[in-house]
C-alpha cells in the first residue's frame, strides 16, 4: 500500500511539472513580489514620469506635427485637427485631440458604412476605410495622428500608458467592463502592442485589466518601448 501511495505521489508531482512546463506566464504579468512602492506613490510617479516624457520629447514633435498640420491642409477640406469626445477615468467624458485623418463628413458617412464593420458594436472599424484621406492613411499608418494627445496628457486627461478611451459612452458597457474606468485613459496600452487594431473590444478589455492588475512603473517603461516597435513595424494599424 505504501508503495501505491509513493507510485500515485510521483505521477502527481510529474503532472505538476508538466503543467509548470506547459504554462508560460505572460511577460507582464507580476511575479507575485511584494510592491517596492505603494499604490499612491505610483500614481505620483506615473505622473511625474508622463509630464517629464511629454516635455522632453515636446521639441522634437512640434516640427513634426507642424509638417503634418500642413499636409492634412493641403490634402482634404476640413478642419486640421480633430476633437472627439472619448470615455475617460470614472465614466467622465473629455476632448481628445488627432490630427484629422477623414473627409470632412466622416460621421454622416459612417451609417452608410455600417454594413461593412468588421468589429462587434459598438466598436466600428472597416479595412480601407473610403473616409480616409490620403494623408490620413499615411498618418494612420505611423500613428502621427495621435501626437496632439500629448497635450492630452499635459492637460491630465490622459496617461501615456492606460487603458485607450473609447468614443462610445461607458452606459454603453457591460458591468464588467467599467473595470477600465478605475484608472486614466492612455496614449498606448498593452493591446496596442498586441495585436491592435485586430482585437475585439471584449478581447482588448481583458489586456486592459491585466494592465490594471500588473501595473507598475517598469511595465509602463516596457510598454512605451514595445509601443515604438509597433509603431515602427505598423502591426494592425488602420
Amino acid at each position: 500500500m505504501r508503495g501505491e501511495n509513493q507510485g500515485v505521489k510521483a505521477q502527481t508531482l510529474s503532472a505538476l511539472n508538466l503543467l509548470d512546463i506547459q504554462y508560460e506566464k505572460p511577460w507582464y504579468e507580476k511575479d507575485g513580489e511584494s510592491q517596492i512602492i505603494s499604490d499612491s506613490a505610483y500614481r505620483i510617479a506615473k505622473r511625474l514620469m508622463d509630464i517629464v516624457v511629454c516635455l522632453v520629447i515636446l521639441p522634437f514633435v512640434l516640427p513634426i506635427l507642424a509638417l503634418c498640420c500642413i499636409a492634412v491642409r493641403l490634402d482634404s477640406k476640413g478642419p486640421i485637427f480633430f476633437f472627439q469626445p472619448r470615455t475617460g477615468k470614472g465614466g467622465h467624458t473629455f476632448k481628445m485631440y488627432k490630427l484629422r485623418t477623414m473627409v470632412k463628413n466622416a460621421a454622416e458617412l459612417k451609417e452608410k458604412y455600417m454594413h461593412l464593420n468588421e468589429l462587434t458594436p459598438p466598436d466600428f472599424k472597416i479595412t480601407n476605410d473610403p473616409r480616409i484621406t490620403k494623408v490620413g492613411r499615411i498618418l494612420r499608418k505611423t500613428s502621427l495622428d495621435e501626437i496632439p494627445q500629448i497635450f492630452n496628457v499635459l492637460r491630465g486627461d490622459m496617461s501615456l500608458v492606460g487603458p485607450r478611451p473609447t468614443s462610445f459612452s461607458a452606459k454603453t458597457y457591460s458591468l464588467w467592463h467599467t473595470a477600465r474606468l478605475e484608472i486614466k485613459p492612455g496614449v498606448t496600452g498593452l493591446w496596442q502592442i498586441s495585436g491592435r487594431h485586430e482585437l475585439d473590444f471584449d478581447d482588448r478589455l481583458r489586456l486592459d485589466i491585466a494592465y490594471i492588475r500588473n501595473q507598475s512603473l517598469w511595465l509602463d517603461i516596457q510598454i512605451l518601448f514595445r509601443t515604438i516597435g509597433a509603431v515602427f513595424s505598423a502591426r494592425g494599424a488602420n
